[in-house]
């Protein structure tokens, strides 16, 4: 499979956008390690330069929703659990039990927990909408800072982010 690799600057630091032919399918915080580039495709090169134009312009506040083709993996039930942070309105939070209940396993918050923090594509899959049950910041991959960033950024008018690959 041809992947490659793209870092770029942003208000949350260095991020790292991985993709294949598929999609987008990684974005690491600059304390990850980058991906390393393989034969790369044309088709991967676009993935990655359409993927940092929306994020600029997201961050710029020009940009409402991404379009970018995604390919996050994962098991049958993250699948789920990123499906439900998609759904979550530009702007707004939901509770782990929220998400648990809403893809009909309310006694599954620990698992959401864990999908959420195994989110590979952080900003584009919005797992940075979900708090703690009664409201607080709870763990962030990016860290609680960054966190507090994007619900800021979001409560601002004329933004917003969708999740186009459910």
């Amino acid at each position: 499979m041809s992947t490659a690799s793209l870092q770029i600057p942003s208000p949350l630091g260095i991020l790292t956008l991985c993709a294949s032919e598929d999609g987008l399918f990684r974005v690491d915080f600059e304390e990850r390690s980058p991906a390393v580039s393989v034969s790369v495709s044309d088709r991967a090169e676009w993935i990655l330069t359409q993927a940092s134009r929306e994020l600029a312009e997201y961050f710029a506040g020009k940009r409402r929703e991404f379009s970018v083709p995604l390919h996050p993996g994962g098991t049958p039930f993250q699948q789920k659990v990123w499906a439900a942070l998609c759904r979550i309105p530009y702007g707004e939070t939901r509770t782990y039990g929220e998400i648990a209940r809403q893809i009909g396993a309310p006694k599954a918050a620990r698992a959401v927990g864990m999908a959420n923090h195994r989110n590979p594509l952080p900003l584009f899959i919005p797992c940075h909408r979900v708090v703690g049950a009664s409201g607080e910041l709870t763990g962030y991959a990016g860290g609680l800072d960054r966190k507090r960033f994007l619900l800021a950024l979001e409560r601002q008018p004329l933004r917003g982010v969708s999740c186009p690959f459910f």
